[in-house]
């Protein structure tokens, strides 16, 4: 399995986490500004989609956090 493919399936796997086990964090992955593209046919590369990445990981570790305070 190439690179891409492997962070493809973690994102998906990762939301599907966030959906089942923290829908209230599942509301703001429409809101990430990562998800929003600023030109017209943007270039999905392997940066870009590791980014994405990174933020889903961020955005559940900040939650996480949150809650253990």
């Amino acid at each position: 399995m190439d690179k891409l493919q492997r962070i493809l399936t973690e994102i998906t796997q990762l939301t599907n986490t966030i959906k089942a086990d923290h829908p209230q964090l599942y509301k703001f992955l429409d809101e990430d500004p990562v998800t929003i593209p600023t030109k017209d046919h943007p270039d999905i590369t392997l940066k870009v989609m590791k980014d994405y990445l990174d933020s889903l990981k961020q955005i559940l570790k900040h939650s996480l956090d949150s809650t253990k305070k």
